[in-house]
């Protein structure tokens, strides 16, 4: 499952075209046109990646990168900013305030994509790896075989994408709502206890009599993928 990234960018066509281009790639995306917007799509659901134009309406993308790095829910949160400021003295103002790189406007699709990937690599390299390992558990995302200390893990395809949700998310306690979003989509109306039958279904394959069960149930919350150790 590729990663969800924040547009934040109040210019249509610049919008449309990064939208495009990220989608084909196969990544999730949505979009604010204002820092007040940003602010406020990040705390509904965190982004793995923030697109972040330096000038915005209401809050500028330097401020609002600035109250990210100092939220402790969303300091680690990867961050790109997209201005048409060059010079030297504005990029090291948008590193200082805590983006992880910068691209000058205009910039070319592939350029993008490419820095997207190597933030992503640098910082979290889950979601940019063909293995995901979480305690005992290894999947491999090209051969989609799921292992647990050596014994295959056979798995459905909801149960899957539900585990793999869940291990590029680690110890993180997800709802029920953002499991739909991220493994369902959000166009694709399935009920709440939908998400209860396959947790149960992908516990059932991940444990044997031995095994101990490592998705953690946080009551009005959601669940969770703990760590074997």
């Amino acid at each position: 499952m590729k990663p969800r990234v924040l547009i934040v960018e109040d210019e249509a066509a610049l919008v449309a075209m990064i939208r495009y281009n990220l989608e084909k790639e196969g990544y999730r995306c949505d979009e604010a046109t204002d820092g007040n917007e940003a602010m406020m799509k990040v705390a509904e659901e965190r982004p793995d990646l923030v697109l972040l134009d330096w000038m915005l309406p209401q809050l500028s993308g330097l401020e609002v990168c600035r109250q990210l790095r100092r939220n402790p829910a969303t300091r680690n949160v990867p961050i790109i900013m997209l201005t048409a400021r060059g010079e030297e003295s504005d990029r090291v103002r948008g590193l200082d305030a805590g983006a992880d790189d910068y691209i000058s406007k205009p910039f070319s699709p592939s350029e993008l994509t490419a820095r997207i990937r190597a933030v992503l690599r640098r910082i979290r390299p889950a979601l940019t790896e063909e293995l995901l390992v979480s305690g005992d558990i290894t999947m491999d995302l090209a051969a989609h075989r799921v292992t647990r200390s050596g014994r295959e893990v056979r798995l459905g395809p909801t149960e899957f994408r539900l585990l793999r949700y869940f291990m590029e998310h680690p110890g993180r306690v997800l709802s029920r709502d953002q499991l739909l979003d991220a493994v369902w989509g959000r166009d694709v109306y399935v009920e709440q206890r939908t998400v209860d039958v396959h947790i149960r279904r992908l516990r059932k394959a991940l444990n044997s009599r031995e095994d101990k069960d490592l998705i953690r149930t946080v009551r009005s919350a959601g669940y969770a993928l703990e760590s074997a150790a």
